[in-house]
């Protein structure tokens, strides 16, 4: 059996597509679904179910994938092992949101670059959950931080920690609103306040508003920053009020630069995700990076 045509079969069966497994392959569509049929003919028996979006394994293809896939996978390990002698220049492809990855992941991954021996390069990119696991299926990052679990068998995720959302502004805005005045009265005393932040959609305040007061924020954006960074350095210099996660605001919290307008009992969480291709953990400067980052992580949240 081709070994070529068993790359295509595992392909598709961990994307769900032929049109991502083609994406992934460097392929046509239509030579996916050419080499597919191939394989077919020689089983015997169909190894896919077409459907309006994608494709699901018969009970066949199933077992095939699962017994071709570890072998494959570890002919590209023995492969790629064997276009580096020295490990240490393996290079880590790391994609995730531009704060939590230059605050939490890019710092931690840092101490594995040094010359231990075990060593790799890093390099880092930026982008929103749709895109950074996209950029994973397609081979473009090794690890991907998401705030969205991926779906489907081509990739697989982790949760890696939760970070908890804190309702804030400068302390010149916190005197003028009082925190027992939003007690008692709940959101609408905020609808004077200006907001900052990261989209017109106000993602982080609408979160906010839904999860503790159970409605939606109506002041539209007074400042919108595409980074929650400098959603803080607006805020701290009394833009108005912003939902940011804790860890990135504590510093200001305590030097007193911002303040916490409101503490519920149950704070706003999102969870983020350590996602990879499915079977790349058999790579040992992706499985070192991704297990670093997982202990790390008990430490951030």
């Amino acid at each position: 059996m081709d070994l070529a045509l068993l790359r295509t079969f595992v392909t598709v069966h961990r994307a769900g597509s032929f049109t991502r497994a083609a994406a992934l392959l460097g392929l046509s569509q239509p030579a996916v679904t050419s080499q597919i049929r191939t394989l077919e003919r020689q089983v015997g028996r169909p190894l896919f179910l077409r459907q309006a979006r994608g494709v699901t394994p018969t009970t066949i293809g199933d077992e095939l994938a699962h017994k071709a896939a570890p072998h494959l996978d570890a002919l590209v390990k023995i492969a790629e092992s064997g276009l580096e002698e020295d490990s240490s220049l393996r290079t880590l492809h790391l994609a995730g949101p531009p704060e939590f990855t230059a605050e939490r992941a890019l710092p931690a991954l840092t101490e594995l670059t040094g010359e231990d021996g075990q060593g790799f390069a890093l390099r880092a990119s930026f982008g929103t959950a749709d895109e950074v696991l996209e950029g994973l299926a397609a081979g473009h990052h090794d690890l991907a931080i998401s705030t969205v679990r991926p779906r489907g068998a081509l990739l697989s995720a982790t949760a890696l920690c939760d970070e908890e959302h804190v309702l804030v502004a400068a302390p010149q805005w916190a005197r003028r609103i009082g925190t027992g005045t939003l007690r008692r009265s709940g959101p609408a005393v905020l609808e004077r306040v200006p907001v900052v932040e990261v989209h017109e959609s106000l993602p982080f305040v609408a979160r906010y508003w839904a999860s503790v007061f159970d409605s939606r924020p109506v002041c539209p954006g007074t400042v919108i920053v595409p980074d929650l960074r400098a959603v803080l350095a607006c805020a701290t210099a009394g833009a108005g009020l912003a939902v940011l996660p804790r860890y990135l605001c504590a510093g200001a919290l305590e030097r007193g630069e911002v303040v916490a307008l409101h503490e519920p009992a149950v704070p706003p969480l999102r969870t983020y995700f350590l996602a990879v291709r499915t079977g790349t953990l058999a790579m040992p400067h992706i499985a070192r990076a991704h297990g670093w980052l997982e202990r790390a992580a008990s430490d951030w949240c």
